[in-house]
């Protein structure tokens, strides 16, 4: 087992690579613990093994809402939970998410953890403290972040996923080698059938390298106010294409990644060579390069995007394998991308 801290000014939070959800036990401070997890996870695992309170949520982006996070207070209340409560979420990235935001929220904010139970909830959505819900359908429009005290990261967990979940989950990992490790995106290229048959040693190393990046980011700047805003590559136009096509959140962010590189080489920033490497891994760990839509309906998705100031968005462009720039765009200007 590997431990990565993110150290924050709000508070540090530990990132547990490689342990077993069966020694959660072990890091609940309480006695007396309280689990929130989703209708798929809770069938396959006996969360009943570590707390006597379970809060059961459905499942998909359809239930990320502040309708849910109201349930969940209700619970909570019939189960009598005080500020002294602590919360696990155990399961994927939309379980943490909710989580995270419920108990961050309940009484100005109870202790919570995670045990991320998906492989895109292990590279990415249960660690760094964002923690929010749609609204309206736009994606993760109201939140806050708030550090988890710990996130366990199984990785026998992942054997159970389906393979298009593996691969969503590839895609937030491609999306950090990208951004700041070319050789993760080499070791991606070259191990890409092992990593799709869930390899052992490759799937560890794949965890702990996407989270030590990740967390070394956030450390840095918690609250996204410079650096935090590479993790965002892809995601402008991820979010405005989960948003209009219903894709999973991993290939929408694929399809993104392919249109902000070539948004990039048309800016002079990325080799083409250096574009059709992306494309080509992408196809490798079987994630889309593309998709047919209305170009409008995305620009106007993208202007309700968070990272918009006024007219123009912080947006993420690669200037070379592991390696991004953040540069700020007239969002007219991304219709080049759409069009394209």
């Amino acid at each position: 087992m590997e431990t990565i801290t993110i150290e924050t000014t709000s508070s540090p939070s530990r990132i547990l690579i490689a342990e077993r959800l069966e020694n959660l036990k072990h890091y609940i401070p309480v006695a007396k613990p309280i689990i929130i997890t989703d209708v798929n996870v809770g069938k396959m695992y006996p969360l009943d093994a570590f707390a006597s309170d379970v809060i059961t949520i459905g499942t998909g982006e359809a239930i990320k809402t502040l309708d849910t996070v109201a349930e969940i207070y209700a619970q909570l209340l019939s189960f009598q939970a005080d500020r002294c409560a602590f919360i696990v979420g155990v399961g994927g990235g939309i379980v943490c998410d909710i989580t995270g935001f419920a108990a961050s929220t309940f009484m100005r904010g109870v202790r919570f953890g995670f045990v991320a139970t998906t492989l895109l909830a292990q590279v990415d959505a249960s660690v760094g403290g964002k923690n929010g819900v749609n609204f309206q359908g736009y994606k993760n429009m109201v939140g806050l972040f708030h550090q988890p005290e710990f996130v366990i990261c199984d990785l026998e967990l992942l054997k159970t996923l389906p393979p298009r979940e593996v691969s969503c989950g590839l895609a937030e990992i491609v999306k950090h080698a990208a951004i700041a490790d070319a050789d993760l995106f080499a070791f991606l290229e070259k191990h890409a059938e092992r990593i799709l048959a869930l390899d052992p040693a490759a799937i560890e190393k794949l965890v702990l390298r996407s989270v030590e990046i990740k967390s070394a980011i956030v450390s840095r700047d918690e609250t996204e106010k410079g650096q935090r805003r590479l993790l965002n590559f892809g995601h402008t136009f991820g979010h405005a294409i989960e948003k209009v096509s219903g894709l999973s959140h991993g290939e929408a962010v694929s399809i993104g990644m392919v249109m902000a590189s070539a948004l990039a080489v048309k800016r002079g920033l990325l080799a083409a060579q250096e574009n059709r490497r992306l494309r080509d891994l992408l196809a490798k760990l079987q994630l889309p390069n593309n998709f047919a839509s209305d170009p409008q309906k995305i620009l106007d998705a993208i202007t309700k995007d968070k990272k918009r100031a006024g007219d123009r968005i912080h947006f993420v462009l690669l200037a070379g394998i592991g390696n991004a720039v953040v540069e700020p765009i007239a969002i007219e200007d991304l219709t080049e991308a759409l069009y394209a």
